[in-house]
């Protein structure tokens, strides 16, 4: 029976793990997925191929690693209660534009674009892994504070997408077509702020 590894190893690991994803999103911004060799990853990141074969056996492995690591990153232990939808949404919203802001972020998604036409599949699993279940939590959350009388949304899946969308298009878009586009964090806050008070007033039940 192979012994489990120690907490030395386990972290040795995970630091060799962390600068092959980082060398990973640097050279693929560089050269283009496909140029990208999985030996000059290893090179960057100053580990032997045989390290990152045991890790990654493939590009679209390593590409999937950067999607969840970048959608999972800080993400929220649990999911607020239902009960106060402005509170509830505010939680979600600062949590997501702190997501978008984050340079990484924006690399993931301009690989995902450029490589868009001749490696399609890069986008299904940047949705599929990333977003997709990032959304499905806003969704839940919607749904919870409907069946809790909060909240009067027919369409949840609808009201998640209006939600982020209204983040995302002033905070993240314009950033990869306009690199000198920022926005500073009083702005973050009153983006989303406007954007969780357009939902109550939407979809929120008085308590009186």
């Amino acid at each position: 029976m192979t012994p489990a590894p120690s907490a030395y190893h386990q972290r040795v690991a995970e630091e060799k793990r962390a600068l092959i994803v980082q060398a990973a999103t640097e050279l693929f911004l560089e050269l283009g997925y496909d140029r990208a060799s999985l030996a000059r990853v290893a090179a960057d990141a100053g580990v032997s191929k045989a390290t990152l074969f045991k890790q990654f056996p493939t590009k679209a492995a390593l590409f999937d690693a950067i999607v969840i690591d970048s959608w999972a990153r800080n993400e929220i232990a649990d999911v607020p209660p239902a009960g106060d939808l402005a509170a509830g949404l505010t939680v979600l919203g600062r949590h997501y534009a702190t997501l978008l802001r984050r340079p990484e972020m924006t690399d993931l998604f301009r690989i995902v674009i450029a490589e868009l036409p001749r490696f399609p599949e890069l986008a299904r699993a940047h949705f599929s892994q990333g977003k997709l279940p990032y959304f499905e939590s806003v969704r839940l959350y919607l749904v919870t504070e409907h069946e809790a009388g909060a909240a009067d949304i027919a369409d949840p899946e609808l009201a998640a997408t209006q939600f982020l969308g209204m983040i995302s298009n002033y905070l993240l878009w314009p950033s990869l077509v306009l690199p000198d586009w920022t926005v500073t964090p009083d702005r973050t806050t009153a983006v989303v702020d406007e954007a969780v008070r357009t939902m109550v007033a939407r979809y929120g039940r008085s308590t009186s």
